[in-house]
Parts: structure tokens; sequence; C-alpha cells
């Protein structure tokens, strides 16, 4: 039996640990674990979805949607553009992300991502012969070396993927850095935008401005669906329907979206979920900073990213520490760009950011 030689050398995604695991591994009571690792919602679905999905159990026996119609028109008022902007995928932004290199990527096609950031990108564009091209993420200042990018562009780019607000870094890239790279190339912007709500930041006029510009969104923060795995991206019609050509047609379960569909009409849950989440991440910046132990990164989405070198641990280390104390963060050593004393931790609520504030202060001291 042969695999394909990329799959081969291909180094494996490592995603947040889950309770179970961390119930299993420590022997702490799963009810007691603060979850601070996955940048998820900390309040839960919307009631509206959790009926919806109740009410559609009974029908699961029958195929789901397939133009997502309804799916499509609430997505694009919700992002003040129309139904034929928009592409729906079933396992979050990743489908999406599979979508674009099924799209786009030839063997020996560039794709350029600024380091750090998101790792999934290479993970998914390298096996359909993708070869990634690296530009600048500055840590010193949180922003995008956008010279390091310019740099990068070559006759083979045929993608570059700008994370804003960047992950796992929580800065910002500004609407005039993103049209400066805009206009240097024909290639494909892909402008992450999964934390978006946050930031309080919208990029969508950019889709009318040029042609070359597409942007992608998730439902598993602000909106609460995470396990639920639903994403959007939102372009030019032209672009778009290229895109549906080969993406799979009932990639949406009958139960994402009925939640999916309810969580969007639900205007005072996503209200309630955005001021929260500021109000959290707000709250956590202000306590870590108080830490001289840390370098904390002033951040514009729903996790912050510390530096904790000077705890005199790594982040493996230190990430094991806290999961002793039935805290889970991320040991951010998987991310290219940075070495192995940064951790990122998500929001919690705002009794969870307490107790992980007071469990850092035991530690640290």
């Amino acid at each position: 039996m042969k695999i394909r030689k990329i799959i081969n050398q291909l180094d494996p995604y490592v995603p947040g640990r889950s309770q179970d695991e961390i119930a299993n591994e420590y022997g702490v009571k799963k009810e007691d674990i603060i979850k601070l690792g996955s940048n998820e919602n900390p309040w839960g679905p919307s009631p509206n979805a959790i009926k919806a999905i109740c009410e559609n159990i009974n029908n699961i026996n029958r195929y789901p949607e397939s133009n997502l119609k309804d799916l499509k028109e609430e997505i694009a008022n919700y992002s003040n553009l129309k139904s034929e902007n928009v592409i729906v995928g079933g396992d979050g932004a990743d489908e999406i992300i599979e979508v674009l290199a099924k799209t786009f990527i030839d063997p020996e096609d560039e794709f350029i991502v600024p380091l750090p950031s998101y790792m999934y990108y290479e993970f998914i564009f390298k096996p359909y012969g993708g070869i990634p091209v690296y530009g600048k993420w500055n840590i010193e200042d949180n922003s995008l070396d956008v010279d390091s990018v310019l740099k990068a562009i070559s006759e083979r780019t045929k993608v570059i993927f700008l994370c804003s607000p960047n992950n796992p870094t929580g800065g910002i890239i500004t609407k005039e850095q993103l049209e400066t790279i805009i206009k240097a190339t024909d290639a494909l912007i892909v402008i992450d935008e999964a934390y978006y709500e946050y930031s309080l930041i919208n990029n969508t006029e950019l889709i009318d401005k040029y042609h070359n510009v597409f942007i992608m969104r998730t439902m598993s923060k602000v909106l609460g669906l995470a396990g639920m795995r639903v994403g959007y991206g939102l372009s030019n019609p032209k672009l778009i329907e290229y895109m549906h050509r080969i993406k799979p047609v009932f990639s949406l379960t009958r139960t994402s979206y009925s939640a999916a569909l309810e969580t969007l009409k639900d205007k005072e849950y996503i209200e309630k979920s955005i001021t929260n989440g500021i109000k959290s991440r707000d709250y956590l910046y202000n306590e870590l900073k108080k830490f001289k132990e840390l370098d904390v990164l002033k951040s514009y989405s729903n996790y912050i990213l510390m530096n904790i070198k000077r705890t005199g641990h790594t982040a493996s280390e230190f990430s094991k520490e806290l999961l002793k104390k039935a805290v889970i963060v991320r040991d951010c050593t998987s991310f290219k760009g940075l070495d192995e004393y940064w951790i990122r931790a998500s929001i919690g609520t705002l009794e969870e950011d307490k107790k992980f504030i007071a469990i850092l202060k035991e530690l640290i001291k």
C-alpha cells in the first residue's frame, strides 16, 4: 500500500484538547474544567438554535437542504450583501478553505501565509500541490509586515491568506494594508474574518471594489455553533459560482442548517454574544497585564496570546501545570513563527475568567 508522498511529509494539524481527554489524563472532574483553548463561545448557543435542532431530529432519515436558499439569504442580510455573494460550508470555515484549494490550486502553485497565523491553510493546501511561501507578522507590535507579503508575491502566487483578527496573535490588518496588497496582485486575497465580530471591523465593501477578494467567516465563534460546523464565504458571484461547481452538495446536515438559520434570526442573542465576548476579553487582558512575568498582546478577537518565558517555564510545561488545575489553554509551540514560550487563552464566562486569573497567581507565585 502506497500513500501519496505529500501525505507522508505533512505535519499533522494539532487541535485544542478536549475536556474528556483532560479529565481522563489528569483525574479532574469534567464539570470543573475551564476550557480556554479553542476560542469558543462559552455562553452556549442561541435557545432558538436548540429548539430548531430538536424539531429536526425526527427528520434525519432524509437528506438535508441542498441549495440552502433561506440560509444564504440570512447570511447575506447579516453581511449586507446579496445571496449570490454567499457560499456555505458544512465543516466550518475549514470546508471553505478546502473548496478554495480545489478551485484554485494546481501542483506547484504558491500560496502566501504571514507567520504566525492559522496553520490549517497550509494543512489543507499542501495536499493539493500548493507550495507555502511565508510572509511575516510582527509580534513586537502585533501587526502585519505588509512589505514581507509584497516581496513574497511571484508569478506562481495563486492565493494570499490574511487573517484579521489574526489567529493566534489577535491583531488586525487595516483596510489600507489590505488594499495595498489587493492592488499589488491578481492572486486571490482571502481575508479570514472568523473573529471579525469581536473587532467591530467589516471589510465586505472590498468585494464590490475588487475582483480578487474573498472573505471567509464562521458560525463557530460569536454565533455559538462550533459543534454544528457551519462556515461561509463571501465574494463576487462569478467566483462563488466556480466554487459551487466543486463544493459537496450535502455538506450541511439538517440540524446544522436549521441551527444556523435560527441563530442568524436571533439578533438579541448575537448582540449579547458580542458584548459579553468583548467584556470578557478586555477583563482578561487588563488582569493578565498585571503579571510582570507575562508579555501580553493586545487582542481584537476572543483570545489573548502571551509570552511566558519569564515564568521560567516553556509553554508545554506551563500548559501542563494549568491542566493539573483543570484549565485548558493552547500551547502555541505548534504554530510556525512562534517559539516554545507562547500560550493562547480564549475567553470564558466572567466566573471562569476570575478562576483562571486566581490559578495563574498561584502558579506564577
